[in-house]
């Protein structure tokens, strides 16, 4: 089963504009919220260095990663391939 993890933070700008566009689009996997300051463990286990980060899960194994904002297209292009 595939899935993103979003890592992000309440307090990020970035973050915020990730949330907003993740709204209006339907992603083909599920996406995971995960607040870094709430979440230290998998933060530190996937060592996320910044935020936004996206990464794509499959069976439980990291295919591949991306940091920062993405457009709607950028972000379908990135999960389906």
């Amino acid at each position: 089963m595939r899935k993103v993890y979003k890592f992000s933070a309440t307090w990020c700008g970035p973050c915020k504009m990730m949330t907003k566009i993740l709204s209006n689009i339907e992603s083909p996997v599920e996406i995971e919220n995960i607040d870094i300051d709430v979440n230290s463990n998998l933060t530190q286990q996937y060592k996320i260095r910044g935020v936004p980060t996206f990464i794509l899960i499959e069976n439980d194994v990291e295919i591949k990663r991306k940091v920062g904002v993405m457009s709607e297209s950028e972000y379908l292009n990135w999960v389906n391939n």
